[in-house]
């Protein structure tokens, strides 16, 4: 499988650390065809430490296509052995997390978001990736890191790190990250956001391909900064708190394609086959009913019969083996009008989101000597 095959990323669902797994994109897949899906953050040192049992943690059905490898590290030899293992597996794409503000993986680890502040290195990490790949690489970061938070700090970094690899695909995350005194949920609501940044960078670096990311919830918002002249669009909790409404309409309103057709009883009968047939596969009794059923808790997000449907699912977990006897015992908590009405219309976004954007870019950067004698 190459990228070319697809419909552009136009849409994509963030890499979510326990959210974006195997379950949850088969589960995405059912409801949007087009939707580009990013594996959960994978450490280089994982992959090559499960060698004998890869298959847990890289393998995936061919419906998930198109679908990116989101790995992290900071040893270049890990780097290049993990993607190179991961080839195996056809994934389209492979990315590199310079985003994950968590003390664990920015300071215990060393790698994630606090690798901007070594562009030369993330320009090393990206060629051996590349090198050892066929398939396009890509960065997803942070506009900034604690005080180096600067527009100009954010491109030297795109600047470094594009000139010394082949990178030229950049997630933006528009929001700074704070590594220490705040908690990661708290790094995704409290640094303001800077849309600014993101389209300055579409201005400055006409070359590259960038990805807005960061708080943006509805297929309605991701219009409006693709209007705004965004490459491409990321959302990430939306689509995982409420996948019915979110994926439900990207293939209509951002691909013009047509819809599935599905109702959610369809949806949920076809994940209930994967479901059984994936139970136990992993050795030891893993993956269980409540790991493959975990997505589908949000499947009916504000619906009717949702709050019945979360109590009997606790129960639930307590007895059921089987996925098809999970379902049986809790389903019939959501009326028929749910379960096989088609979609209703796509919530509306915030209307002002990007309304005065290009009024507030800052001043064209211009790459200074010194900083691409450093970056070399």
């Amino acid at each position: 499988m190459v990228a070319s095959q697809y419909l552009p990323p136009w849409f994509s669902v963030a890499p979510m650390m326990d959210w974006t797994d195997n379950h949850y994109r088969t589960l995405a897949r059912l409801i949007s065809k087009h939707a580009w899906l990013y594996t959960e953050m994978l450490a280089a040192e994982t992959i090559i430490y499960q060698q004998g049992n890869l298959d847990r943690f890289l393998a995936f059905s061919p419906e998930q296509h198109p679908i990116v490898l989101q790995i992290g590290g900071s040893n270049l030899d890990n780097l290049a052995k993990a993607t190179e293992l991961a080839n195996a597996y056809n994934y389209d794409e492979i990315n590199l997390n310079c985003g994950c503000p968590s003390p664990k993986v920015a300071g215990h680890g060393c790698f994630g978001v606090s690798l901007m502040l070594d562009p030369k290195f993330v320009g090393e990490a990206m060629s051996v990736i590349a090198a050892n790949t066929n398939v396009p690489v890509s960065v997803k970061c942070r506009i900034g890191v604690d005080d180096h938070d600067s527009y100009n700090q954010l491109c030297d970094f795109i600047y470094k790190v594009s000139s010394l690899s082949p990178t030229r695909h950049f997630i933006i995350h528009s929001r700074k990250a704070l590594l220490n005194g705040i908690s990661p949920a708290e790094n995704r609501t409290i640094p303001p956001l800077k849309y600014e940044y993101y389209y300055a960078l579409l201005r400055d670096f006409p070359d590259l391909t960038f990805t807005l990311n960061g708080g943006i919830n509805t297929v309605d918002e991701v219009n409006a900064a693709l209007r705004k002249g965004a490459h491409h669009v990321m959302v990430g909790r939306a689509a995982y708190q409420n996948p019915w409404y979110t994926l439900g309409h990207v293939d209509t309103a951002i691909y013009g394609a047509p819809s599935s057709g599905l109702t959610r009883r369809q949806v949920v009968e076809k994940y209930q086959v994967y479901g059984d047939a994936i139970l136990g596969t992993y050795g030891n009794n893993r993956p269980h009913v409540r790991d493959v059923m975990k997505p589908l808790l949000h499947f009916f997000h504000s619906e009717p019969g949702n709050g019945l449907f979360k109590r009997k699912a606790d129960a639930a977990f307590q007895t059921c083996k089987t996925v098809k006897s999970f379902l049986e015992e809790t389903i019939v908590a959501i009326p028929d009008s749910v379960l096989d009405s088609p979609i209703e219309e796509a919530p509306r976004g915030r209307e002002d989101l990007f309304a005065d954007v290009h009024d507030l870019l800052p001043p064209p950067y211009k790459a200074r000597e010194q900083e691409v004698l450093y970056a070399y």
